[in-house]
């Protein structure tokens, strides 16, 4: 059985290398995400960026790649298990934690006050200058005001965080800076998006640019945008982060992923997200 699940994921990887670009399917509509009865609508399209032009004409929401029952999911908040997550997050916000007796809250007051930033990550730290993404911010909040030992890129606390920081965003179109300081770190994003990689030699352009809305065994392949980041995934009943879902790409291919938190995954992560620019930021998003 083993070697026979094995043998369809090397056919279903295979298939997606030798079918040509023109088997890719748009979907047939993009519907908004209409959450909580009305009150909050999401648009799950926009016109492609500037640099993708040839490419896509229009980006779509990986929502739209879902079976239904998983899209209902995130139409209530009350249904929406993300939003367990979300909570945690909240009430981490203003717990006190590390030797200088601080909580988020003390510096930031109310997590609303996050208003945009997911929508603008990940970005330069002039400070620091170097990429920093949402965690990076995080725990130099931690180790450098409140004393407290930093969060592993993927782990419980830190995913709960970044969710509930990313909630406070819902709606707000992606918007991430790609050039003067920021351009080199997209250049490098790019130069991974489009390198091959693993046994397979497949790169994330093969899935989510060549052949999205096509099936890759019981995979419906989505153009891979991350505006719905963090993502609370049925499958593992748990929180993904961006970096947690692109290291699981790449070992779909057969290759040794990328640290979580590298300088390469952050990088890969202001290309992705620039793939994205025009969608909303979902918050608490269930994928599959």
């Amino acid at each position: 059985m083993r070697n026979a699940i094995r043998l369809a994921a090397t056919l279903g990887c295979a298939f997606a290398m030798a079918v040509p670009a023109l088997a890719v399917t748009e979907p047939e509509s993009a519907p908004p995400i209409v959450i909580n009865g009305g009150e909050i609508e999401l648009p799950t399209s926009a016109p492609a960026p500037e640099f993708l032009k040839g490419v896509f004409d229009t980006i779509y929401s990986g929502w739209l790649f879902r079976d239904a029952d998983t899209q209902a999911m995130q139409t209530d908040d009350f249904s929406n298990p993300g939003m367990i997550f979300v909570d945690q997050g909240v009430d981490q916000w203003s717990k006190v934690d590390g030797t200088e007796g601080k909580s988020c809250a003390d510096c930031h007051k109310d997590i609303s006050s996050m208003k945009g930033v997911r929508a603008s990550m990940p970005k330069v730290n002039p400070d620091a200058k170097e990429l920093w993404s949402v965690e990076n911010y995080i725990n130099a909040c931690r180790t450098e005001r409140m004393g407290a030992e930093p969060w592993e890129w993927s782990s419980a606390p830190m995913e709960a965080m970044t969710l509930a920081i990313s909630l406070q965003s819902r709606g707000e179109p992606v918007n991430v800076k790609i050039d003067g300081d920021a351009a080199p770190y997209w250049e490098q994003g790019k130069e991974i998006y489009y390198t091959r990689y693993g046994q397979l030699q497949l790169s994330c352009a093969n899935c989510h640019e060549d052949h999205y809305g096509d099936m890759i065994r019981a995979d419906h392949l989505s153009q891979g945008q991350i505006n719905g980041f963090p993502v609370y995934r049925n499958n593992g009943a748990g929180v993904v982060s961006i970096h947690e879902r692109f290291s699981g790409c790449i070992r779909d291919t057969r290759a040794e992923p990328f640290k979580q938190g590298s300088p390469e995954f952050r990088a890969l992560e202001l290309y992705v997200a620039s793939r994205g620019a025009g969608l909303p930021v979902e918050g608490a998003s269930v994928r599959h």
